[in-house]
């Protein structure tokens, strides 16, 4: 096991797959399918989403350092709540006003659930694995989304009352896991020699890379369907790609954490970052349909080392005091490189067709790692605890 009281842990990450879930499965799936009925158009749809996913991403820092002052539980059990409010009040008293605002409310809540769990698998983490305990963390919620998208989608289109139930009773198991949790309270950490800001300086160093690694992935968010079209492919086509993918990164990802804890992250953060370039690199080229079989389980090695180096170098770099807040700042860069993402993209498949999103992506990722390189290498080599004398 990789942390010190598993428990904990798996309530946590239970709390954010069901969460997650629900997050996924509301505003992606069930508000759009829905809207019509309720007489929304999309720009109604598009504001509630937007208010919600702007809100947790503004709110991330802030709120992070609110769960260090009134306890974690505390702010998860009220988010877990606003939640199941969102979810019971768009089925029972629709309204485009209310819910717009009431989404909003709902973001700021559910703001402290990833630097929460983030900052307790860091500090829970058995000693010399805790860049893959936040690699784990970090992960653990892609079968949520993927079920909010896959499974709550095509549940709604046919049978939208069961699509509402399952979301009423994911949110109200979580808020029971949040109340089960009420108690919980990020550990506490002494003074940082020469004050608190002597720590975020390192933090303020992480931002540029943390924008940079999200906006690569970002590229291809609105291009997925256009690109298969493109490409003569269907979801069905990635199927055997994807498994090859997943192979890799379980592979990448414990050869690599093993790597980062014992050695030093910057040991699996620059052969990964390296091999995602390159393997962007390869795609760029015409007929990168018939290199799938070939790219995907090097995308999969290259994003499960870079997902232990960057999870490990962060949990080094932050500092032990306001460490929620500082996880929640590292969070909230990340999702503006993933909102701007789409925006590049978009114009490097205009001008340059889909060699020129791959072409980007791979630029994109060599940039983070002359970044680490230079100026970013005092961040690189940065030693365990190293905000208590910097």
């Amino acid at each position: 096991m990789l942390w010190t009281r598993p428990l904990v842990m798996l309530r946590l990450l239970a709390l954010l797959l069901l969460s997650e879930l629900v997050r996924t499965g509301l505003l992606v799936s069930v508000l759009p399918q829905a809207a019509p009925g309720l007489g929304w158009g999309a720009a109604a749809v598009g504001l509630i989403v937007g208010a919600h996913y702007l809100a947790d991403g503004l709110a991330k820092g802030p709120v992070g350092w609110l769960s260090e002052r009134l306890g974690l539980g505390r702010v998860l059990a009220l988010g877990a709540a606003l939640g199941l409010g969102v979810v019971l009040g768009a089925r029972l008293a629709p309204g485009p006003g209310w819910v717009v605002l009431a989404a909003g409310l709902w973001g700021l809540g559910y703001a402290a659930l990833w630097p929460g769990l983030m900052s307790m698998s860091q500090a829970l983490a058995r000693p010399g694995y805790a860049a893959r305990a936040l690699a784990v963390s970090g992960v653990a919620v892609a079968p949520a989304i993927l079920g909010g998208v896959l499974g709550v989608g095509p549940l709604m289109q046919a049978r939208p009352e069961a699509a509402w139930a399952l979301l009423a009773g994911a949110q109200g198991a979580a808020l029971l896991l949040a109340l089960s949790l009420l108690g919980l309270r990020l550990p506490a950490a002494g003074a940082v020699a020469g004050g608190v800001w002597r720590g975020w300086r390192r933090v303020a160093t992480l931002l540029p890379a943390a924008f940079a690694q999200t906006l690569a992935p970002g590229l291809f968010v609105p291009l997925l369907y256009p690109l298969l079209e493109r490409l003569g492919l269907g979801l069905t086509d990635l199927l055997g790609p994807g498994l090859l993918a997943l192979a890799g990164f379980g592979v990448g990802l414990t050869l690599a954490g093993r790597l980062a804890d014992r050695a030093h992250p910057r040991r699996a953060l620059t052969p990964g970052l390296l091999g995602l370039a390159l393997t962007f690199a390869f795609a760029a080229p015409p007929g990168v349909e018939d290199r799938l079989l070939v790219l995907a389980p090097l995308l999969g090695l290259g994003y499960g080392a870079f997902l232990a180096g960057w999870n490990g170098l962060v949990g080094r770099v932050l500092p032990e005091t306001n460490r929620a807040a500082a996880w929640g700042t590292v969070m909230a860069v990340e999702a503006l490189g993933f909102a701007v993402g789409p925006v590049l993209g978009g114009l490097a498949w205009a001008g340059f067709g889909p060699g020129g999103v791959f072409a980007l992506g791979a630029l994109v990722f060599l940039l983070a790692e002359a970044y680490y390189l230079w100026p970013g290498r005092a961040v690189a080599h940065v030693p365990p605890h190293a905000d208590r004398t910097l």
